[in-house]
């Protein structure tokens, strides 16, 4: 009887510890092309919380402060959307190509996802 009530209670256990959310983006990249110096770029990265459990964005961060990220600050609900919104302004920094990560740090089961932008930034 004991080991019928612990596979049981084990078994409950491991359905509620499977159930989590994932976090699935539309797109990973976006391309600015070309474009002049005084003119900041802005792209959006939807997401959908494909998981079973609400969704967190903890934190995003890029590793320049030309690049600034915001993203859906509330808990995403399963099956519904969020997205992480990133603004490139390199006014002042050295023209040219570039292509620059955000990490997403979230609750999911994939907890750090990665966004890219990139473009070719000229002169005014």
């Amino acid at each position: 009887m004991t080991r019928i009530l612990l596979t049981l209670l084990f078994g409950l256990f491991g359905l509620g510890a499977s159930a989590q959310a994932i976090i699935t983006f539309e797109k990973t990249s976006h391309s600015f092309g070309d474009f002049k110096e005084d003119q900041p770029q802005k792209a959006v990265f939807v997401f959908t919380n494909t998981g079973d459990k609400p969704l967190v964005i903890q934190q995003a961060f890029s590793s320049c402060g030309c690049t600034v990220p915001s993203f859906t600050k509330t808990p995403i609900e399963p099956g519904k959307k969020g997205e992480v919104i990133v603004t490139y302004d390199g006014k002042g920094k050295f023209p040219g190509h570039f292509k620059k990560a955000v990490t997403i740090r979230s609750n999911a089961s994939n907890s750090l996802s990665r966004v890219y932008i990139e473009g070719t930034m000229t002169e005014k």
